[in-house]
């Protein structure tokens, strides 16, 4: 597994990503992402952006739009997305990253720590009444800073070893013969065209 920077041409698997998942594609831009794939596959495996508020008294960086495909969950994958963003974070030179996030427990192992609304910059205070307003209620300010950043080394283990799930519904799936989904016996069904095959 590897997380590179999204290339413009996945923009349409992102948007179509984004909405499965409900995330927030609020002034979306492709460049903002970057995408975890499985090295040996191609297969994407989860995606993150990292939104750059421009503001008089100083641009502001927000993590936000982390998704993980479910086949891909639970190996490390949105640790590893969280861990490639926040180092362009600090190759943009922000010393703090800031996140409106519903599941705050996830970002706490990072670092990340909780903050009082009134703490936020101006631009992200207006940011999560919108959020909390359309797409994330229960969403809580939270903060980072740069330098304390730290990845779990369970996550970084898991995500040496990631491999995709079968879903439960592709588990289903594979237990049912597509012939026999629609009644055909498949020992003893004719078919109409002659394949070709077994000729002399």
């Amino acid at each position: 597994m590897y997380v590179r920077d999204a290339k413009n041409r996945e923009e349409v698997w992102l948007l179509d990503q984004i909405e499965r998942l409900e995330l927030d594609e609020t002034a979306f831009r492709s460049r903002d992402y970057v995408v975890a794939l499985d090295e040996s596959s191609g297969e994407k495996a989860g995606f993150g952006r990292i939104r750059v508020h421009k503001a008089d008294d100083g641009d502001v960086c927000e993590l936000t739009s982390i998704g993980v495909l479910e086949r891909w969950r639970g190996q490390g994958v949105g640790a590893h997305v969280i861990e490639r963003l926040i180092d362009h974070a600090g190759d943009q030179e922000f010393e703090t990253v800031y996140a409106l996030i519903g599941v705050p427990n996830y970002l706490v192992q990072f670092g990340f720590e909780p903050i009082e609304r009134e703490a936020l910059p101006d631009v992200l205070e207006r940011r999560l009444e919108t959020k909390r307003e359309t797409i994330e209620p229960d969403a809580i300010p939270m903060a980072l800073d740069v330098e304390s950043f730290e990845m779990p080394d369970r996550l970084r283990q898991a995500f040496k070893e990631a491999s995709p799930v079968a879903t439960e519904r592709e588990a289903e799936n594979e237990e049912i013969d597509p012939a026999e989904d629609f009644g055909i016996d498949p020992e003893t069904a004719t078919y109409k065209y002659d394949t070709g095959g077994d000729r002399r």
